[in-house]
């Protein structure tokens, strides 16, 4: 079993990571620079330090008012938007627990959460959910992010210990039922700190956010790395590649973070070079495909740092800020972090002040999510190369076994894609008698592709077990909010191939 820490110069001392609560860092910032811009909306404009304060207390007080204490769990569904970043920076300074769901859930998603969760309240910006969860629960408090409910002096704030809870985050489920992971503040310091220092987040820092804040990416990375920073971020609505080049620009904005499928976008946007202005782009939450790692760094003059973390651990692993940012790979651990790789196919194990207690009322997955000494089992396979950069090949239940033989899908994905017609592939194993499973390709291409073309092209890049037997077309493939795959609607045959031309 092999296992890596960080490189000597992201060392930290691990009693100073997850030592603190988040809103104990915040306290700083407010009070050293109280007049320094923290959050930006493109109708309201600059919220400064001083007045993300006030506006939180106040916050925090309705809430209080409302009968909600530390410990309660809150869910936030919403879009984007300045108020529901105030609405989260209350609820933590409050001791409540955000319970952040993805907004395009339809209702029977939304009350199988809040079923699991059992919140005391929720924060919705649609009418129709919120009638849904008032008839659903008369019990529970439903308000919108703005929260319009009676003033009242909040109680003492910025006291939860680090090992309070503080967020109740729902794995995304592209494998099966989501779980509710509770993580504590110190979780959540953990992260933000490790961050702050591998990255070198500075209070001169400026996010263009235009990542969900029900999300690890947008909320534990964008939104609370900012906070904890003492930087500032543009909250953008939504993703489009013209508002994010617009905003960098008029902002003079330092960072951008983003899904594979932004930065597709953004390579192809005319005025792409814009991002050559910032000083990080980084690329999370699934794979970035090296072609593009080149497209980027040839459209915008920028080498994407890319990393890797979970919503059970947060950050784990990120390419250098200074060195080799290396395609394909998710670089080395961060501070704090301990990782190995068990044998015997390499399946990431994790442990360090970042990674959660376990999931909430699960015993049986807790049992399966950990090893006896501790350490945090991801689900995901890994390898190092020679100069220990950690590659992530695979997920374990993803993985095909072809004739005797482990097939990682995306090692056959890569290969895909750089077939000139290929525009998107994904894989996955379907039951075979003779096999055990077949490598079945989905491709996403420009032209019906023929197995066999399809195999002469993987001939000199893959060894022969490792070629498709099944090729589909379809029109696009199964991904969740921010981009990642959903293999399971393939292999439950929820996406139906395109009919051949």
């Amino acid at each position: 079993m092999r296992s890596l820490s960080p490189p000597p110069a992201l060392r930290a001392d691990v009693r100073a990571l997850g030592a603190r609560s988040l809103p104990d860092v915040w306290a700083g910032h407010w009070t050293r620079a109280p007049e320094r811009p923290a959050l930006w909306d493109g109708a309201r404009g600059p919220l400064a330090w001083g007045a993300l304060e006030r506006e939180s207390a106040r916050a925090a007080g309705r809430l209080h008012a409302a009968g909600l204490g530390a410990g309660d769990r809150v869910l936030v569904c919403a879009a984007s938007s300045l108020a529901v970043a105030v609405a989260q920076v209350a609820c933590l300074r409050l001791g409540l627990v955000l319970v952040p769901a993805n907004p395009a859930y339809r209702a029977r998603e939304l009350g199988a959460l809040v079923a699991d969760a059992r919140p005391r309240a929720a924060l919705v910006d649609d009418a129709a959910r919120a009638r849904g969860l008032c008839d659903a629960d008369p019990r529970l408090l439903v308000t919108t992010p703005e929260l319009p409910l009676a003033d009242a002096a909040p109680p003492r704030l910025d006291r939860a210990a680090p090992a309070a809870p503080a967020l109740l985050a729902y794995t995304s489920g592209t494998t099966g039922r989501p779980k509710g992971a509770l993580l504590s503040h110190g979780n959540l310091h953990a992260t933000a700190e490790a961050l702050r220092l591998a990255w070198r987040w500075t209070p001169d820092d400026r996010l263009v956010h235009a990542l969900p804040l029900f999300h690890m990416h947008g909320l534990g990375v964008g939104l609370f790395g900012t906070l904890h920073a003492g930087a500032s971020a543009l909250l953008l609505p939504r993703f489009e590649p013209g508002l994010v080049l617009d905003a960098a620009a008029a902002h003079g904005a330092t960072l951008f973070f983003g899904v594979p499928t932004m930065w597709h976008r953004l390579a192809e946007h005319p005025r792409a070079e814009t991002l050559r202005g910032l000083r990080l782009c980084v690329s999370g939450s699934a794979p970035l495909a090296a072609a593009l790692h080149e497209r980027l760094a040839t459209a915008a003059g920028v080498r994407v740092l890319e990393r890797y973390g979970m919503t059970e651990t947060g950050m784990l692993a990120s390419n250098p800020l200074e060195g080799e940012r290396r395609a394909g790979t998710v670089g080395f651990p961060l501070p704090g972090v301990e990782l190995r790789l068990a044998e015997p196919a390499g399946e990431v194990e994790v442990r360090g002040p970042n990674v959660f207690a376990g999931y909430r009322d699960r015993p049986e997955a807790n049992a399966a999510a950990f090893t006896p000494d501790g350490w945090f089992r991801t689900g995901d396979l890994g390898a190092f190369d020679r100069e220990g950069y950690l590659r992530i090949v695979g997920r374990a239940k993803e993985l095909v076994i072809s004739g005797g033989f482990n097939v990682h899908p995306r090692e056959v994905e890569e290969a895909l894609r750089a077939h000139p017609e290929v525009e998107d592939a994904a894989v996955v194993g379907t039951p075979s008698p003779e096999w055990g499973e077949l490598v079945t390709a989905y491709l996403v291409s420009r032209r019906e592709l023929g197995l066999e073309e399809i195999r002469a092209h993987c001939a000199p890049l893959l060894a022969p077990y490792k070629h498709p037997r099944r090729v589909h077309r379809v029109a696009e493939l199964p991904k969740n909010a921010l981009g990642k795959l959903e293999r399971r609607r393939l292999r439950d045959g929820e996406v139906l191939p395109e009919p051949a031309e």
